[in-house]
């Protein structure tokens, strides 16, 4: 820049006091602006970095707050079951049932075994081991939780009456049949 200086006095388009005079000017804008334009940038970042963290801080407290959410339910779906879970009678008769892609089995005793049939009992799944719960209950559970129901047959009525022009009325389809 020195050299452009030179060259317009060498060329008489400004004097030495013009010169001095923008020079100054020059320095008294850089110390006004200086401090100044860095502070304003140092506060911009200081505001940028707040709100950064209060958005972090949002998050983490709405992570948490699902968290939360999910282990009470996880805690309803257990103390439902738990209480109100049926016991499978002294059955040596196999009940077999689909979870997800594979076939399991409970030793039930026919009365119960009849239970889960006409949809009066349903199968839930809690950590390992299949428990039998009321169909009430299970409904409640698929609320909080549907993942947790293995089986619920559809409620049927004890027995029923079959339709006048039914060609298949005599041919009865038994209950029983274990596959």
């Amino acid at each position: 820049m020195s050299g452009l200086k030179e060259q317009l006095l060498k060329a008489g388009l400004i004097s030495e006091q013009q010169l001095k005079r923008a020079q100054r000017e020059q320095r008294k804008n850089n110390r006004q602006q200086g401090p100044q334009g860095r502070a304003s940038e140092d506060a911009q970042r200081r505001q940028q970095a707040l709100a950064e963290k209060a958005e972090r801080d949002r998050q983490l407290n709405r992570q948490r707050q699902e968290e939360a959410q999910r282990k009470a339910l996880a805690a309803q779906v257990r103390q439902l079951i738990e209480t109100h879970r049926q016991g499978q009678g002294d059955g040596d008769t196999p009940f077999h049932f689909v979870d997800g892609k594979t076939v399991k089995r409970l030793y039930l005793s026919p009365p119960v075994r009849e239970q889960v049939v006409r949809g009066q009992l349903a199968i839930v799944k809690l950590d390992q081991r299949y428990e039998l719960v009321p169909a009430a209950i299970a409904d409640k559970l698929r609320q909080r939780d549907p993942t947790c129901i293995v089986l619920q047959n559809p409620p049927t009525p004890p027995e029923s009456t079959p339709e006048a022009d039914d060609p298949y009325a005599a041919y009865r389809v038994p209950d029983d049949l274990v596959w």
